[in-house]
């Protein structure tokens, strides 16, 4: 996977026109799926809960506000990734209550790069 910092925001809109906090890279730990499928008994497919990576013993809630590494490419934690009722339409499976505040991570991409599956979080601050 290659991961690319977002683009300065133009005066005149269009493509490269500023987007909110948050919108460029999703996270979520391999231990919050597992944990709704052994608490709730809801087994979501990979993919299906809409994240860009899967983690494993990583804690993200605590990457909030903080700089880290995957790879080659520099994060910043913008905001936990709370489920919506759009992921609860899509998967036709109860997820607002099991995956509250466990739903993963937001984060924006400070310095582009390439992230292999075997890629560790490093907490840079």
């Amino acid at each position: 996977m290659s991961a690319r910092s977002r683009p300065e925001p133009s005066s005149s809109g269009g493509p490269n026109e500023e987007r909110p906090d948050g919108y460029d890279l999703t996270l979520i730990e391999r231990e919050a799926i597992e944990g709704i499928e052994r608490e709730a008994d809801i087994e979501l497919a990979p993919g299906e809960h809409r994240r860009n990576i899967v983690t494993q013993d990583a804690a993200l809630n605590h990457l909030v506000g903080k700089r880290f590494r995957v790879g080659e490419v520099v994060c910043r934690g913008a905001r936990l990734c709370e489920p919506c009722g759009y992921l609860e339409r899509i998967t036709e499976k109860d997820v607002l209550e099991p995956l509250a505040h466990r739903g993963g991570l937001r984060a924006d991409i400070l310095e582009g790069g390439s992230i292999r599956p075997s890629d560790e979080i490093e907490p840079l601050e």
